[in-house]
């Protein structure tokens, strides 16, 4: 057992995590999977594990996801600018002793943080079905 601490889902501080089945790999196939099979534009997967070994640095398996629906998102930019800093909409796949989780912004502390109408509010809250259509993609 290892004597790091256990991931904090950093509740009230706009974070969700979730522990998933698979490594960051399989995870990573899934999710790809799950955005393709739903239509939603992946705008790039960031290798952030892959990055520091190219500078000789060391981090466990750690990807992060860009990905959107460009229409939505532009809607809600044209609402709220600022919106920009956090679209496109992220899931970070990561992984510790062994365990592969997944994180993103919670919806609900998004749209107050941009003081988003609530009809807008289902836009940003389409991440939380696709990070538990993950381990269940038939179910969501």
């Amino acid at each position: 057992m290892s004597n790091e601490p256990e991931p904090v889902a950093l509740k009230g501080q706009g974070v969700v995590t979730l522990p998933t089945t698979g490594t960051v790999a399989v995870v990573l196939e899934r999710l790809l999977g799950v955005l393709n099979a739903r239509g939603v534009k992946v705008f790039d997967v960031i290798d952030h594990s892959g990055e520091a070994a190219r500078v000789g640095e060391r981090l466990p398996d750690t990807k992060l996801v860009l990905f959107g629906n460009p229409s939505a998102g532009t809607a809600l930019m044209q609402t709220a600018p600022l919106v920009a800093l956090d679209l496109p909409l992220k899931i970070l796949i990561w992984e510790r002793d062994h365990q592969a989780f997944v994180s993103y912004n919670e919806p609900v502390h998004l749209a107050e943080r941009y003081e988003l109408p609530t009809e807008q509010v289902a836009v940003l809250s389409g991440v939380d079905v696709l990070a538990h259509a993950i381990d269940h993609p038939d179910r969501s």
